[in-house]
C-alpha cells in the first residue's frame, strides 16, 4: 500500500477515535483496563483523566528518566496521556511539546491539558517523519505504539536523532512482529490502524534503530499483549532505551 494511502488511513481512524465515532485503536478493550494492563497506575490515570483512550501498547513514563527541568518530545502525542505526565515530571522549569499528525488529536490534547491545568505543554500538528523542530533542541523523547503507524521507519527514527541533544535519550513502546504477515493482513485497513499491519519483525526494527546511529538497550518485551489485545498475531510490545 502506498505511503500516502497509509497516512489517509491512519489520519482517519485517529480522527474518528478523536471524535468519539470509533474505539479501538491498537487493539480493543476499555481503555482503563488496557492502560493498566500496559503499565499506568492508578494515580496516573486519575491525573491524566480524559486523556485516556486506550491506544498505548506500554507505559514510556515508567521506564523514561525525566528529569525536572527538561524538554521533552512526545511522538504522536494523541490525546496527551504520556505529554501529561511528562509535563508533572519537568515541573515548571521544563516543558513538553507533543506532535500528531491529527487535527482533531491536538485539539483534544490540548483540551485535556487545559483540564487538568498543565501550563508546560505544548502540541503541534505535524508529521513525526518531519519534525517541526530545531537540531538538537529535546533532552528526551517518548513515544507510545505510534512508530509502527508510520510508513518510512526508518526517516522517523533518523528525525527522533536529528532533535535530540548529544547524550539524549528516547523511551520507546512500539508493537513489533515476531512473525511476517500474509499480504492480505499488510493490506488489511483495520490491522493498519490497529498497530499491526505496518508493523517491522523486531530484529529488523532494532536494526532500523541501530542503523541512524542510536545505541540500544531493551528494556521490556510483552509477549502477552498478543493474546490480551490482538487475537493471538504473533507479535510483541517492545520496550527500548534509545541512546544518541
Amino acid at each position: 500500500m502506498k505511503k500516502n494511502i497509509i497516512k489517509q488511513v491512519v489520519k482517519e481512524k485517529y480522527k474518528a477515535i478523536a471524535n468519539n465515532k470509533s474505539s479501538c485503536g491498537c487493539g480493543c478493550n476499555s481503555s482503563k483496563n488496557i492502560a493498566k494492563s500496559i503499565g499506568y497506575s492508578e494515580k496516573e490515570l486519575k491525573v491524566v483523566g480524559g486523556a485516556n483512550l486506550g491506544l498505548g501498547c506500554g507505559n514510556p513514563l515508567a521506564y523514561g528518566k525525566i528529569k525536572e527541568g527538561d524538554i521533552v518530545l512526545d511522538l504522536g502525542s494523541g490525546a496527551g496521556i504520556d505529554a501529561i505526565l511528562a509535563a508533572k515530571k519537568v515541573g515548571g522549569k521544563g516543558k513538553v511539546i507533543g506532535v500528531d499528525m491529527t487535527r482533531e488529536m491536538i485539539v483534544k490534547a490540548k483540551a485535556n491539558a487545559k483540564k487538568q491545568g498543565i501550563k508546560n505543554v505544548e502540541f503541534l500538528l505535524g508529521e513525526i517523519e518531519n519534525l517541526p523542530l530545531k537540531d538538537n533542541s529535546v533532552d528526551t523523547i517518548i513515544t507510545n505504539c505510534v512508530i509502527n503507524l508510520t510508513p518510512d521507519k526508518t526517516k522517523t527514527f533518523r528525525e527522533a536523532y536529528r532533535v535530540l541533544k548529544p547524550g539524549g535519550k528516547v523511551y520507546l513502546s512500539d508493537i513489533v512482529l515476531l512473525k511476517e504477515l500474509t499480504k492480505e493482513q499488510r493490506n488489511d485497513k483495520e490491522l493498519i490502524s490497529g498497530c499491526v499491519a505496518g508493523a517491522l519483525l523486531r530484529d529488523d526494527y532494532l536494526h532500523k534503530i541501530k542503523a541512524v546511529g542510536f545505541k540500544v538497550r531493551i528494556l521490556y518485551e510483552n509477549k502477552e499483549i498478543s493474546k490480551q489485545q490482538y487475537s493471538g498475531i504473533p507479535l510483541e510490545s517492545l520496550m527500548v532505551e534509545i541512546t544518541k
